[in-house]
């Protein structure tokens, strides 16, 4: 039933809109997108592995999949706490991989705009570690929505994007073309950053969420343009703007819908890449292809030039 309720609002353009499930550990209520959740399902019992991260419970076999199962309290909490008969798993999709996360509740959906979602105060999350991606209104209450990547990329290392891939591309010239980049996860924007200036890409300039980067194009109509901007590159769940509404308002601009634009995100998948492509992306691939996204980035600038 979750998959069909997903597809309204995963389908629809641009509307700058998200589906938050809210969920407790230890009381506290947190939230994730929707749109990365494939089931919710009762905890059952795990299968534990040898030399895995504290956090990593072990796998478990639903029918015939095999995935892990992440302990979010030990996570969140550094402490191992009881595990109930009632907890619940989480089981998501995003990055390619099928991941479950342990939680004690889960509360309901909530239909929110984006800009009901606010990039949290480093005291708050943490500083520029912390696991908070947003804290978003929901009716009457603050709910914490937590940076899945992140998770899994400290869990899990070798998932997340690999400077290797930089590497295997071989020697490089520099390049002065102006990318902008909307990414909101403080990690994946520090590592893009660096993957796209270790492949010659020096001109890059970093933006927390959607809306920032469509204030900077604003701010730069005109004869700045094309000296201040060679390429778009946006991920899609960010707050204030997501990069679907992003990308339609670029597109259909008539100033700046000759911009080439990437969509790179954990959540690419046959109807988001249709989506997509109907409010016109250039290229989309998933997070975390880096080697795949700097040939793209060669490919469309060289088309542009010509």
């Amino acid at each position: 039933m979750l998959e069909e309720d997903k597809r309204g609002i995963l389908l629809e353009s641009g509307t700058n809109e998200i589906e938050v499930m809210q969920f407790t550990i230890n009381n506290s209520l947190y939230g994730i997108n929707v749109a990365k959740v494939k089931e919710i399902i009762v905890s059952a019992p795990v299968k534990s592995m040898p030399h895995a991260h504290p956090a990593v419970e072990g796998i478990f076999k639903p029918r015939d999949l095999v995935i892990t199962v992440v302990d979010l309290p030990r996570y969140l909490l550094g402490v191992e706490t009881e595990k109930g008969p009632k907890d619940l798993f989480i089981v998501t999709n995003f990055n390619k991989m099928n991941i479950a996360f342990r939680v004690h509740t889960v509360v309901g959906i909530s239909r929110i705009s984006w800009k009901d979602i606010q990039k949290p105060d480093k005291t708050v999350s943490g500083g520029n570690e912390g696991v908070a991606t947003g804290i978003a209104q929901c009716g009457s209450d603050l709910v914490t929505i937590l940076d899945f990547e992140k998770i899994v990329a400290e869990i899990a290392p070798e998932t997340t994007i690999q400077m290797s891939e930089i590497d295997q591309l071989g020697e490089r010239q520099r390049s002065d073309a102006a990318i902008l980049v909307a990414e909101d996860s403080v990690l994946l924007s520090k590592m893009i950053e660096e993957a796209l200036h270790k492949s010659g890409y020096v001109n890059t300039r970093m933006f927390p969420d959607g809306q920032e980067l469509w204030s900077y194009l604003n701010s730069i109509r005109g004869e700045k343009l094309d000296k201040n901007v060679s390429l778009v590159i946006t991920d899609i769940e960010m707050p204030q703007m997501d990069g679907h509404r992003l990308t339609k308002l670029i597109k259909d601009d008539k100033e700046f819908t000759h911009l080439p634009l990437i969509i790179f995100s954990s959540l690419i998948t046959e109807e988001m890449r249709r989506k997509g492509k109907e409010l016109g992306a250039d290229e989309q691939m998933s997070k975390p292809e880096i080697g795949h996204l700097v040939r793209v980035i060669d490919h469309l600038l060289d088309v542009k030039a010509k």
